[in-house]
């Protein structure tokens, strides 16, 4: 689709934004929202006519880009047989969605409690491993982002918990590997796995196994950085989980459907969790969707027990209808071959050339369609371009950043002191290069902050 420049509307639109949206996560006097005409694949596009080349796939969704014609259909389809029923009955597209989704989790996650999204996904999980085991506690870890409800955000390990945080959630945080900034003042990546590990047990024992109903982790954590886990972790809180009944779930909700070269970055690992969180890549984010896998034993525990739990619009029809759409589509046209593929020919080389070139990265770390570039102002001292949870005038570089990249045609995912490389997992080569030449270009801009 050929963009069409119309101002007026375009003035229309941001007028009655602004006059009546309350946004998410934002000062609202402060707000400068694009509005926005229209996208189609890997692009969108404003009243003006100008075309982005979008390297964030919505909030880390659109897994197939935008407007995918056969998702499109499937929804104009459902919509005209039934738009919506309630979640107590069988339905068929609830039902396939559900057959779709469990034959690609891992190991027996056979059962499938659909939400609304990630963040009502991740309240359910922990609801379900504190009646399953009867204990109170919640282990997670600091770096990390679970959703914006109550008892999602105060899992949260990033300063968007600050203002909501209880304190008397429950929840009891730790330090998970990440050796760029280890904490654990290692060398490599086996001395950061074996020390995280032993963190991890020790933080256990001190609060008492038997107090502890479940470890939560993203299994790439996604907002906070884009920080795979060293090989040997996961597998390591696999063990623990099960030498102390704890449950073991995984935060599939960015990272899963393709995102990173897999159906869900669990297979990268080789790991099984008891619980596993999912929603955006389920259905590209077309129709509101998330969703718990449940394994077997945890399911037998509701068996003649009710679940204390529900939604009114759990597995609702149009959204299940977009799922099962989407993961036909991905099956297809081999979405998670190309995000595997292209992201260990095209955007891992690129990213790490630009790396080469520009002072002001000081590591690149990623898998499939899955990438951050961290930015600091020194490569030795490996200081941040910008302070922890920046704001105002202490955030200019990144802003520069950003908006250098904006016009350089690409709009990019920036947190803190990282942009994050997310296009869509269908990306085209030659849209993978496009983007990168504009990150080339905006690099030069952060590089000026570089001391």
């Amino acid at each position: 689709m050929t963009p069409q420049p119309n101002p007026e509307v375009g003035a229309a639109v941001k007028a009655a934004d602004r006059a009546h949206v309350f946004h998410s996560w934002s000062a609202q006097e402060l707000l400068d929202p694009l509005a926005v005409a229209g996208a189609e694949g890997s692009y969108f596009w404003d009243y003006d006519g100008r075309r982005y080349l979008d390297f964030t796939s919505g909030l880390v969704y659109t897994n197939i880009g935008y407007q995918h014609p056969k998702v499109v259909a499937a929804i104009q389809e459902q919509a005209a047989r039934m738009t919506t029923f309630a979640p107590a009955f069988a339905v068929e597209a609830r039902s396939e969605a559900a057959r779709l989704i469990a034959e690609r989790t891992p190991g027996d996650l056979d059962k499938i409690f659909f939400t609304n999204g990630g963040a009502d996904a991740v309240e359910h999980a922990l609801r379900m491993a504190r009646l399953h085991t009867g204990r109170p506690k919640v282990l997670s870890a600091y770096r990390s982002y679970h959703g914006g409800t109550q008892q999602a955000v105060n899992v949260t390990g990033d300063p968007r918990r600050w203002a909501s945080d209880s304190g008397t959630a429950g929840v009891v945080r730790f330090w998970a590997p990440f050796l760029y900034r280890s904490r654990f003042y290692a060398g490599t990546e086996e001395q950061e796995c074996a020390r995280a590990l032993e963190h991890l047990e020790t933080t256990i024992s001190f609060e008492g196994p038997s107090t502890i109903a479940a470890i939560v982790l993203e299994t790439v954590p996604g907002t906070a950085g884009i920080m795979p886990p060293p090989a040997g972790y996961l597998a390591g809180v696999r063990e623990f989980c099960d030498k102390y009944g704890i449950v073991f779930v995984l935060d599939e909700v960015m990272a899963g459907f393709g995102r990173t070269g897999r159906w869900f970055a669990a297979d990268l690992y080789d790991v099984v969790p008891d619980l596993m969180t999912f929603a955006k890549g389920v259905n590209s984010g077309y129709v509101p969707l998330g969703g718990v896998a449940i394994s077997g034993e945890i399911a037998d525990t509701f068996g003649k027990r009710p679940y204390p739990g529900g939604l009114t619009y759990s597995g609702h029809p149009l959204a299940c209808a977009a799922a099962v759409a989407t993961i036909g589509v991905m099956a297809q046209e081999g979405v998670v071959e190309n995000a595997a593929a292209l992201g260990a020919s095209v955007v891992g080389p690129g990213l790490r050339e630009l790396a080469q070139r520009h002072p002001s990265v000081g590591e690149v770390r990623g898998t499939g369609m899955f990438w951050a570039l961290e930015l600091v102002r020194s490569r030795e001292t490996r200081e941040p371009l910008v302070p922890y949870n920046a704001a105002g005038e202490a955030n200019a570089p990144m802003a520069a950043f950003a908006a250098a990249a904006k016009e350089a045609g690409v709009w990019p995912f920036v947190n803190m002191n990282r942009t994050h490389v997310v296009p869509p997992c269908n990306a085209s080569e030659a849209e993978l290069e496009e983007g990168l030449a504009a990150l080339d270009a905006a690099l030069s801009v952060a590089d000026r902050y570089v001391e």
